[in-house]
């Protein structure tokens, strides 16, 4: 894994690119920014949902220039501290999903699941799209994966898990 940048904490693109701070952890970068969107999930679910549906199409469009723009000045497609992507994908995942703690934890396990194994199309999408819409990209479509695997779950099987609120 390359080094972070110096820029990543003085220029606030790079600062946003790698979620404010936690995609510089030295490993397992993108399970530090999950951990990050899990944190700023809990204010976010507050929201109706056709804000909340609104807040992460728009922090989805900008964080593909974001990434974009941190990967070109840095010289590394998609480097290991751009987590963005991550922030987004796992928002994904939680839409319309009731706020509990174990929702967020099954959310984050399912989106790191889908994120770190790729399976198709996320790994095509990461494969064969480029820039900052190939960064963002592949976690959306891991984000949207593990949201249908999640949003079954919470639609079938509720009334196996207790009903305690984050």
């Amino acid at each position: 894994m390359n080094s972070v940048p110096r820029t990543a904490f003085s220029n606030p693109i790079h600062f946003l690119a790698i979620g404010l701070g936690s995609g510089a952890a030295p490993k397992a970068p993108g399970t530090f920014g999950t951990l990050a969107a899990v944190v700023l999930y809990v204010p976010l679910a507050l929201l109706s949902v056709e804000w909340y549906g609104g807040v992460v199409v728009l922090a989805a469009l900008v964080g593909i220039y974001l990434c974009d723009k941190t990967s070109k000045d840095w010289g590394v497609h998609d480097h290991g501290a751009i987590v963005w992507d991550e922030f987004v994908g796992y928002w994904i995942t939680m839409f319309m999903i009731p706020v509990t703690w174990y929702w967020a934890l099954l959310g984050f396990a399912l989106f790191r699941l889908f994120d770190i194994w790729k399976p198709w199309p996320v790994r095509y999408f990461d494969q064969h799209v480029h820039g900052g819409l190939g960064i963002m990209l592949d976690d959306i479509v891991a984000g949207v994966m593990a949201w249908m695997v999640l949003f079954c779950v919470v639609r079938y099987l509720p009334h196996y898990l207790p009903h305690y609120p984050l």
